[in-house]
């Protein structure tokens, strides 16, 4: 595989399973050291078993994206590890799949803390670093879908996906002077731990997502893990303040 990240230093947030898992060891098989980022009761081993075995390198970094200075040290401890830091990947959130009149105020701030407050503050200490360091970098911030269309228990989870696609594009406005770009990715039904209740819930559900999806199928995470490394590589240098839909024809078939 060809080396695109070599001697760049990658953080990636909520990079212990899915679509975070995949697209840490797609960066590390390209050459990247790679931050695994882990909640505090997480476990990183699967993740770093498999950048091993695609002959790359990766570390640990605890931090709960609800605790803002837990993430500046993990981004502090990220440069320091690598001796720079040249992309970040922030992909961690929850989705709490509650209607949106059984919403309590701990659980509305509990998804927006993660999802965008989060993302947020990941964001923005990882462009400081990116500036002091002085060589510009590229981040890249996992949406969804759900930016774009509403669903009967993710009201405030798609408030949180609207915000954060929106943070991207504003961010990426103001960072290009520094030689930072930033996008966003938008996955839409893709096999992930935190998409399982909702796709697995019953045989009709998966038809209802297989007859609507263009290509007919749920998407895999490394098939997420290809756009977003695409987004931070030099393959996409004239790319900025851009939001990619990846959802394999999802969001078109409204005829259906």
């Amino acid at each position: 595989m060809k080396k695109r990240f070599a001697g760049k230093t990658a953080l990636v947030t909520g990079a212990t399973n899915g679509i975070g898992q995949a697209t840490a060891v797609r960066l590390a098989a390209e050459g990247a050291l790679v931050g695994v980022n882990q909640r505090p009761t997480g476990d990183p081993r699967e993740t770093l078993r498999r950048i091993k075995e695609a002959g790359g390198e990766g570390f640990p970094v605890v931090a709960d994206m609800r605790d803002p200075e837990q993430v500046i040290k993990m981004v502090q401890e990220v440069a320091r590890r690598g001796g720079r830091l040249d992309y970040l990947v922030s992909n961690a959130a929850i989705n709490a799949l509650i209607e949106w009149d059984k919403i309590t105020l701990e659980d509305f701030n509990r998804l927006s803390e993660t999802n965008f407050r989060g993302t947020w503050v990941v964001c923005t200490e990882c462009a400081k670093q990116m500036i002091k360091e002085g060589h510009g970098g590229a981040i890249v911030i996992v949406s969804s879908i759900s930016a774009h269309v509403g669903a009967p228990t993710q009201t405030a989870y798609c408030g949180t996906k609207g915000a954060i696609s929106m943070l991207g594009k504003a961010l990426g406005s103001v960072l290009g002077s520094h030689g930072i770009r930033v996008n966003v990715v938008e996955p839409g039904a893709v096999r992930t731990n935190m998409s399982a209740p909702l796709l697995e819930a019953a045989p009709e559900v998966r038809k209802y997502y297989n007859d609507r999806i263009a290509l007919h199928r749920i998407g895999e995470p490394e098939e997420l893990a290809g756009p977003i490394t695409f987004l931070l590589s030099d393959d996409a240098s004239y790319v900025t303040g851009a939001a990619l839909l990846v959802d394999a024809g999802f969001i078109v078939n409204a005829e259906l």
